[in-house]
């Protein structure tokens, strides 16, 4: 199938780079030309612009950083769209906004999923991430060969709308989770401890967490660069929130995120890298939260494998 990918930023370009390494007839698109030279280079066509591209492949998958930015692309798309045609929607977004645009896709006669990503960009550039698939079980199965070269394990969790609900509860589960983390680290270095002996501790204990064993490193090395800014936190755990108020859940933890992520953002600039967090309470303190031996960036060291579906528990 001649697919198309519409956004090649910081997860974006890592999944589209998976599909070139597995051999997918490749198109794509973004509005920095220079990351489309760059896939041109490596044997990508260019796209030209979201209409050509719905026009010209079968699939088209858009990865972009907000929900009026996808509303934006399928606007362009949607008159070239029918029987035969398929969006993927990749971006982490409004599951109302997915269903309400799904629903013009089908009125079009195409067919639509909502696919966002977990697992941080190290793993999407390996094809180790894992992928959520919200839709019909007939066109996950249809896109399931794709969604295997770009990710490892592959939930398919229902309807349309459903990924995109998962995707922004686990996102807000990080957040919380780095949060706690950064006032760990602080507690414990102006305790005394050694950093990189409370690391390892909290790596073999209940506390520990895929967010301590990638971010932590990141925190603690001083890069406190992990390719997700807090404007994109701040977009999730507002979803996040959304959902909740939406369903009348009075939540008390999560308003307190959005207050500290905010706090952030006016310290440190509104796409700030998002563990530089962790320097709000280095200010507040005066100490150093950093250790030597840990990594200015993350990779993937697991090999990259052919994805498959995961087993929904019944």
């Amino acid at each position: 199938m001649k697919t198309g990918f519409i956004g090649l930023g910081n997860v974006g370009g890592k999944l589209a780079g998976s599909l070139l390494r597995g051999a997918v007839p490749l198109q794509v698109h973004d509005l920095d030309a220079d990351l489309v030279a760059a896939f041109v280079a490596r044997g990508a066509g260019d796209g030209g612009d979201p209409a050509r591209m719905m026009q010209d492949c079968d699939i088209v998958i858009t990865c972009l950083p907000s929900p009026a930015a996808s509303a934006a692309v399928v606007a362009k798309m949607l008159p070239h769209m029918g029987p035969g045609k398929t969006w993927i929607e990749m971006s982490t977004t409004d599951a109302s906004e997915v269903q309400r645009l799904g629903a013009e896709v089908m009125a079009q006669g195409a067919a639509v999923a909502d696919c966002p990503v977990s697992g941080g960009c190290h793993r999407a550039d390996t094809g180790n991430i894992s992928i959520y698939a919200g839709c019909d079980r007939a066109i996950f199965e249809r896109i399931l060969p794709l969604l295997t070269i770009m990710g490892r394990k592959i939930l398919h969790t229902g309807d349309l709308g459903s990924a995109s609900v998962l995707k922004v509860m686990t996102n807000y589960l990080a957040t919380a989770n780095l949060l706690t983390l950064c006032e760990a680290l602080t507690v414990m270095k102006a305790a005394g401890m050694d950093l990189g002996t409370t690391f390892d501790a909290i790596a073999i204990s209940s506390g520990n967490s895929f967010v301590h064993e990638t971010e932590s490193q990141l925190i603690l090395s001083g890069a406190r660069d992990v390719n997700f800014t807090m404007d994109l936190v701040q977009k999730d755990i507002g979803l996040f929130q959304k959902l909740a108020d939406l369903h009348g859940v009075p939540l008390e933890i999560s308003p307190l995120i959005i207050d500290i992520m905010s706090d952030g953002q006016r310290r440190f600039g509104e796409r700030a890298q998002s563990d530089r967090v962790i320097e709000r309470l280095e200010e507040a303190t005066g100490l150093d939260i950093t250790a030597p031996g840990f990594p200015d960036r993350l990779v993937d060291t697991e090999p990259e494998e052919m994805g498959a579906e995961v087993a929904v528990r019944r």
